[in-house]
């Protein structure tokens, strides 16, 4: 792959911890090597992250400790619909991204560079703490792409699983063989974006490429104990066509199998792809019966009303077990992680009934 353009370093460097995941070239410039971009930069330019720069000689990583804010959400608007429903999870991101994708739905955080944020300074422990504060079992790494700030997340999970609080990562998945058991170490699950099933969509329209994320989902899938669900973002006319549903299906089904849960989201017109129409309903619908014929058992819509569409059932009975509408929980029908009527086990990670049918849901922004 051709080293990716770089840029001037932003930001100051001189607090910055090294990074992880890199190598002196034998010209002087760093190789980076946590993610497929393999950035090449000069002392004193930037990779394409923004964040990953070379500084006298090493790489420093200026996301360590700097957040762009925290808020309490709920798990399912990660989403998360098979692990630990109706709990708050503490989430927050930095700035910065290792993909260009046009339809960027935080392209103002993700595009951003370091000395544009009013960024807070956070050690691994305050970050537990807060989500302790504030009653949220699990932290996610979200908003921006959590691979670029690899080494705070790995602090912060390793922090965070000797006191108990789960780790959540939201992820395109563009990351390297070499960093991928490190950064997963701690995760107890993750949301990966298949932003589309052609090669042609990931090099024109997210300046990446396909083929790492799948190797990620596999790797995750099969090599981790990480819980794995998977996004696609449905976009008219770019990547919903039935002959690409049907060959997403199909890989999914052959490589993952039919448990993983696979939502097909709605897309708003945003960043540079105003032009085109918000995605259909009947999209996402359309999408989710290929997905649903093609063996795969948990499939979901998002970013719509659709109370069948993001429900669990479940797999022998079909009968309701997890009732959503949007992001509230409407029904739960579990016992100990099975079907409350017939017992068969539901493919997850499952606790107590959820938060929001004990006592309601509360959105809650928070800062420290």
């Amino acid at each position: 792959m051709p080293p990716a353009e770089t840029s001037p370093v932003n930001g100051p460097t001189d607090s910055a911890p090294t990074a992880r995941y890199w190598s002196t070239q034998p010209d002087g410039r760093i190789l980076c090597t946590l993610c497929p971009r393999y950035c090449r930069v000069a002392d004193g330019q930037a990779g394409f992250c923004f964040i990953r720069q070379n500084h006298g000689g090493k790489l420093v990583q200026l996301g360590y400790g700097r957040s762009t804010g925290f808020a309490i959400d709920p798990i399912e608007k990660k989403p998360l619909n098979h692990f630990h429903p109706g709990t708050p999870v503490l989430s927050f991101g930095t700035a910065g991204c290792n993909l260009g994708c046009k339809f960027c739905q935080n392209w103002d955080i993700s595009k951003a560079k370091l000395d544009e944020q009013g960024l807070r300074r956070n050690t691994p422990d305050e970050v537990v703490d807060l989500a302790a504060a504030q009653g949220a079992p699990s932290i996610a790494y979200t908003y921006n792409d959590p691979v670029i700030w690899a080494e705070y997340v790995i602090d912060i999970a390793r922090a965070a699983r000797r006191r108990g609080v789960k780790n959540v990562l939201v992820t395109a998945g563009y990351v390297t063989d070499e960093a991928r058991p490190e950064l997963y170490a701690d995760a107890d699950a993750a949301n990966v974006d298949l932003k589309a099933f052609s090669e042609e969509f990931y090099r024109k329209t997210t300046a990446s490429h396909l083929e790492p994320v799948l190797e990620t989902l596999k790797w995750i899938r099969h090599k981790s104990d990480t819980w794995l669900e998977v996004t696609t973002l449905l976009i008219p006319g770019h990547n919903d066509s039935d002959e690409e549903l049907g060959r997403l299906a199909a890989w999914f089904a052959a490589n993952l199998g039919p448990d993983v849960p696979l939502h097909f989201t709605a897309f708003h017109p945003d960043f540079k792809m105003t032009d085109l129409p918000a995605t259909p309903p009947e999209t996402l619908r359309r999408a989710r019966a290929i997905a649903r014929a093609a063996g795969l058992r948990y499939v979901y819509v998002g970013n719509v009303h659709d109370e069948d569409g993001q429900t669990t059932f479940c797999a022998r009975c079909t009968r309701p077990l997890i009732g959503r509408d949007w992001y509230a929980i409407t029904h739960f029908a579990l016992k100990d992680g099975a079907c409350a009527h017939c017992g068969h086990p539901l493919p997850g990670r499952f606790g107590a009934a959820p938060v929001a049918l004990r006592s309601g849901f509360r959105r809650l922004r928070v800062s420290v």
